[in-house]
């Protein structure tokens, strides 16, 4: 089975209809929204247009002949858009998904009226209906996701970007609620900060599998010399960035076979992201850095986090899901001077090379080989980010609390210099002083997870309304509510 972020996005269409408005506009809806997906690549769930009067969802029997069918596909099915073309009939929309009991993300479009074209045979009326269909969706417990504005026109640009954003949501949704992550080697005992709990993970539904390094160091020695999938592999570490000269083939072939062998094992376990225990033990018993195996991965959207740091993991997992773009970890590193806003964030080198931005240098861990000697540290992928909009996201358990938490905004990369060796990305925050206070009075982790681009909208979107984890997004006013966002 595909991984979730490798499948395409399906999507449930439904046209919602009230049988005394003009049933005109249902077919045209009908035929738009099925357009606009196309448009986007996302594959749809419906039932043919002979199904029902118009084509539309408009009485009890309808519901249930939709809900059987959406049942049918239950496992293929992202999220549901439901399209109002008129004012809809509430009670049919609601008890369809009532009955269909997808637990999937909703996206609820009404249409614009037309003031020319207001007589009984032309009215919509949506801009009405819609809200007794969310007043239903109350009732019912059901969450759901706004258009951009109250009604639109299901041709619009305005919906189609709508659809794309929600797309990426419901693929961020349903990749977070069957997460599993690969927990390779121990934490390392030098960072307490990285514990976390796995069974609050479980509760959600996300899952830890664990290996010892040992095991994953016993099998990337035990691979032959002329596997060809190893050759493959060492092909691959050589034209990822520009080696130094001074690096020995054997150091090459080291790290490919711990690349092939983290690989494999993380098919074999079917695992969307990892963390590894990258210092020193795989330094010092092995004899190379893991930053590269990480960074390679995270290029192919299978993010990986080190110091075992699962959360993080997790945290970039969720940034590719709503992005579709490479994910990196980062410390919140360096101050920048006096300048208020401006940080430096930092690592090893374990960053994707187009979250780079540029060909990188393919070298040595730099700490920790002037301590243990650079010969047992080749494989960290070295350069400057290049400056560019970015969203950042950090995902912790809180114990105390029982839940998980987390805290979202966006930033930018700058190209402020910074001599410093390893991935360096000099960042802007818009009142990092409240950030920060915010990240160190709240328990969390000195690492980020960041992507290139703003993508914060979709996050919020899938923990705020479909997750229900508690969360802090810098810089926006929270929605304003009577009750906790957990009601559902």
């Amino acid at each position: 089975m595909a991984l979730t972020i490798r499948r395409k996005v399906t999507l449930g269409l439904v046209i919602g209809s009230r049988a005394f408005f003009s049933p005109a506009p249902c077919k045209a809806a009908r035929d738009e929204a099925l357009a606009q997906l196309a448009r986007i690549g996302v594959e749809v769930v419906t039932l043919p247009f002979e199904a029902t009067a118009n084509g539309a969802v408009q009485s009890i029997a309808d519901a249930d002949l939709y809900a059987a069918h959406f049942r049918a596909h239950a496992d293929r099915i992202d999220g549901l858009v439901i399209c109002l073309p008129n004012f809809g009939d509430e009670i049919a929309v609601a008890e369809l998904v009532n009955r269909a009991r997808l637990n999937v993300p909703i996206l609820l479009q009404a249409s614009n009226d037309e003031v020319d074209k207001v007589s009984v045979h032309d009215r919509r009326d949506a801009f009405c209906g819609k809200i007794s269909v969310t007043n239903n969706f109350w009732q019912y417990g059901v969450p759901f996701t706004e258009t951009t504005s109250h009604t639109c026109d299901v041709s619009s640009d305005e919906f189609g970007a709508d659809l794309e954003r929600f797309a990426r949501l419901c693929r961020t949704v349903r990749g977070l609620r069957g997460a599993r992550l690969g927990a390779i080697g121990a934490r390392t005992g030098a960072f307490q900060t990285m514990r976390y709990s796995e069974k609050l993970l479980q509760a959600a539904g996300i899952t830890v599998v664990t290996v010892d390094l040992s095991e994953m160091m016993g099998a990337a020695g035990a691979i032959k010399g002329d596997d060809p999938a190893l050759l493959a592999v060492l092909e691959k570490v050589k034209g990822y960035g520009r080696i130094p000269a001074h690096i020995k083939p054997a150091q090459i072939e080291k790290q490919a076979r711990w690349t092939l062998a983290v690989n494999r094992w993380i098919e074999e376990n079917g695992c969307d992201a990892s963390a590894i225990q990258c210092w020193r033990s795989l330094q010092d018993n092995f004899g190379c850095a893991t930053c590269l195996t990480m960074s390679m991965m995270g290029e192919d959207l299978m993010p990986s986090a080190c110091e075992v740091d699962i959360m993080g993991a997790l945290s970039m997992y969720a940034l590719a899901l709503a992005s579709g773009a490479p994910p990196a970890i980062l410390d919140w590193n360096n101050n920048y001077g006096h300048e208020p806003d401006l940080c430096v964030c930092t690592h090893c080198g374990n960053y994707p090379k187009s979250f780079i931005g540029d060909t990188p240098e393919v070298g040595e861990l730099d700490v920790l080989g002037e301590t243990i000697g650079r010969e047992k540290c080749f494989g960290a992928v070295k350069g400057k980010v290049k400056p560019g909009p970015m969203t950042f996201f950090r995902l912790s358990t809180d114990d105390r609390a029982g839940t998980v938490k987390c805290y979202l905004g966006e930033g930018e990369f700058t190209d402020h210099p910074f001599p410093m060796d390893g991935g360096i990305a000099t960042t802007r925050v818009k009142d990092l002083r409240r950030l920060l206070r915010f990240v160190t009075q709240n328990g969390f982790e000195h690492h980020v997870a960041m992507v290139r681009g703003h993508h914060a909208d979709v996050v919020n979107e899938a923990v705020v309304r479909y997750l229900g984890w508690p969360i802090y997004h810098h810089g926006q006013e929270p929605e304003p509510q009577l009750f906790h966002p957990n009601r559902f």
